[in-house]
């Protein structure tokens, strides 16, 4: 088998630099290359509705909060991957394109409640599973048991101190 981009560089580096371990290199390259390139396929799918990934984001935040779908705008960015202003933009875009509204709450009237329309929760209802269907896809050449230990490993290595995720 030909070896890939990082292990290449990987063999670059231990002609050009002998002295200095580049074993990270074969994850952590591996895992930023497979990060765009999975992100460049996941992307796909929301595009294809018009959305960006972090407006299918605050959708499917919505959607998998339960009845009634609706969250508060820090509700909204503790449970996705967005800073505060980042979903501030993204709300008024999708409010705009009729997937979402925002109400006064009730008890408190300088908050606001974001809520599904009919409209956002068929359409997110629909991306997720024409998401989970290309995320399939994506893994579809690992077994079980890879996917099993995978994902366990990449659990335990993000609740390592040294990322503070």
């Amino acid at each position: 088998m030909e070896p890939d981009h990082v292990a290449r560089i990987m063999q670059q580096w231990h002609v050009e630099r002998p002295d200095l371990d580049v074993s990270p290199m074969g994850i952590i390259g591996r895992l930023h290359r497979l990060s765009d390139a999975l992100h460049e396929q996941l992307r796909q799918v929301f595009a294809a509705a018009g959305l960006s990934d972090g407006d299918f984001d605050i959708l499917a935040s919505l959607r998998r909060s339960g009845a009634p779908y609706e969250l508060t705008p820090g509700e909204l960015s503790a449970t996705t991957v967005l800073t505060s202003g980042a979903v501030t933009k993204r709300l008024d875009r999708l409010e705009g394109a009729g997937l979402l509204t925002r109400e006064v709450c009730a008890d408190d009237a300088r908050s606001r409640r974001i809520r599904l329309t009919t409209a956002g929760f068929e359409l997110v209802d629909r991306l997720v599973g024409e998401h989970m269907a290309n995320e399939h896809r994506l893994i579809s050449d690992l077994s079980d048991l890879e996917r099993s230990r995978l994902a366990h490993l990449l659990e335990q290595w993000g609740r390592s101190s040294q990322l503070g995720m």
